[in-house]
């Protein structure tokens, strides 16, 4: 029979492997700990929302004291590899690897991947369409849009701000939205066909800092897209301030 820890731990003999530290190492153990435990969690050793071992378990484990496991865990919980739930724990936080080659929602992804996709709505908003928007979305003087922000979650996790702007023509109800942009505009027939998106490094200023529970300045990737339907016309235009430690961007190369 497996044998495991009373904290739910997976099987001992298999963790006592996975964490082995190298004896030739010296760098700092916690240091040391921490790489054994990040390069478990990768591996998927331990998988989105499981239990990390308790600080008990894993100085028995390695054989350290437990200021040692400790520090390894806070610098862990400082890069937001794990999430501390009071009273409960420490969890392993959900990593989303999003695909460039498909043209799916961030709900859609996480779906995929057993997470509970949610949205903590900041504003949805009509309003008259500032020139460039007339001229992106090839809309007549006057014309409206919406403009919404909301914070993305995964497992109440948040994972990204989001900024988006589409013609009132494609939302005329806005306050009908709820976690999925794209399964509102399917409804509506106007679901995007392809997008373009671009990529680059940004600093989290100190409101997305504080909506996305990070430092201010913390690397985000900034993200725009741009969506198309079949007929050519923009239906919307998004940007996303993805956390870092959460998201992980992948796409296959063929020669």
């Amino acid at each position: 029979m497996t044998s495991r820890y009373e904290d739910g731990s997976a099987d001992i003999n298999t963790l006592a492997e996975v964490l082995r530290i190298d004896p030739l190492d010296q760098t700092p153990l916690y240091l040391q700990v921490r790489k054994v435990l990040l390069n478990a969690i990768k591996r998927g050793v331990f998988q989105a929302d499981d239990a990390l071992p308790s600080e008990r378990t894993l100085s028995e484990l390695i054989g350290i004291s437990r200021v040692t496991a400790r520090k390894a865990i806070d610098a862990l919980a400082g890069e937001g590899v794990i999430v501390r739930k009071h009273g409960s724990g420490n969890y392993i936080a959900p990593l989303l690897e999003q695909p460039l080659s498909r043209l799916t929602s961030f709900t859609e992804e996480l779906k995929q991947r057993g997470f509970k996709p949610t949205s903590r709505w900041l504003s949805r908003v009509v309003a008259r369409a500032l020139p460039d928007e007339l001229l992106t979305f090839g809309l007549s003087p006057g014309a409206k849009v919406v403009r919404l922000e909301r914070v993305r979650m995964a497992s109440d996790v948040p994972m990204a701000f989001e900024y988006s702007v589409l013609p009132l023509a494609f939302v005329p109800k806005p306050e009908e939205l709820q976690d999925s942009l794209y399964a509102y505009l399917a409804k509506q027939g106007f679901l995007p066909s392809r997008a373009l998106q671009h990529i680059r490094a940004s600093n989290a200023s100190p409101r997305h800092a504080q909506l996305l529970s990070i430092a201010e300045g913390l690397a985000l990737m900034d993200v725009t897209r741009i969506s198309y339907l079949d007929d050519g016309r923009v239906v919307e235009v998004t940007q996303t301030l993805c956390r870092n430690d959460y998201y992980d961007f992948v796409v296959e190369l063929r020669r």
